[in-house]
């Protein structure tokens, strides 16, 4: 009766344990913090900047950090460029703008030669530079595949 009893209470207290222990592994997974990006192009994140700015930056690379200020390698990106042309209103004769927008997929961290000079002459007031679909590489562990992760996107409003 009593070897009984204490074969009960040990199999009742290795239940139990093994509960705990599952519990107390997904509590530990359950805490790891999301991982959160930065996205900025030279120093800048989303801004509104004056021309000079925008045509010195041409030539930099987009650069993307996580909250522990980890960079990361940019591997591809698009970019859009929101361009306003000013028209005559036939009806009303009166100027006014129309946005033409024209981009390119880019499969480095920066714009291409071309593509820098022609922003460098063409580039106004009032325009904008939309960088999206910005894919990075993440390292896995070791032996294990990288991650390709989709982060924040940058938008520069030409001042």
């Amino acid at each position: 009766m009593i070897r009984k009893t204490f074969l009960l209470y040990g199999l009742l207290l290795a239940g139990c344990a093994q509960v705990c222990a599952q519990s107390a592994g997904k509590g530990k997974t359950g805490n790891k913090k999301p991982l959160r990006f930065r996205t900025t192009w030279g120093v800048f994140l989303s801004d509104t900047l004056p021309r000079p700015e925008v045509v010195k930056l041409l030539d930099s690379s987009l650069v993307v950090r996580d909250q522990q200020n980890n960079k990361y390698p940019v591997v591809s990106f698009d970019l859009t460029y929101a361009q306003k042309e000013p028209y005559l209103n036939d009806t009303t004769g009166r100027p006014g703008f129309y946005t033409e927008y024209i981009g390119d997929s880019f499969r480095s961290d920066k714009l291409s030669p071309l593509w820098s000079s022609r922003l460098k002459d063409m580039l106004s007031t009032g325009e904008v530079l939309f960088f999206d679909n910005i894919i990075i590489k993440y390292p896995g562990p070791a032996g294990q595949e990288d991650k390709y992760y989709r982060v924040p996107e940058l938008r520069i409003v030409v001042r």
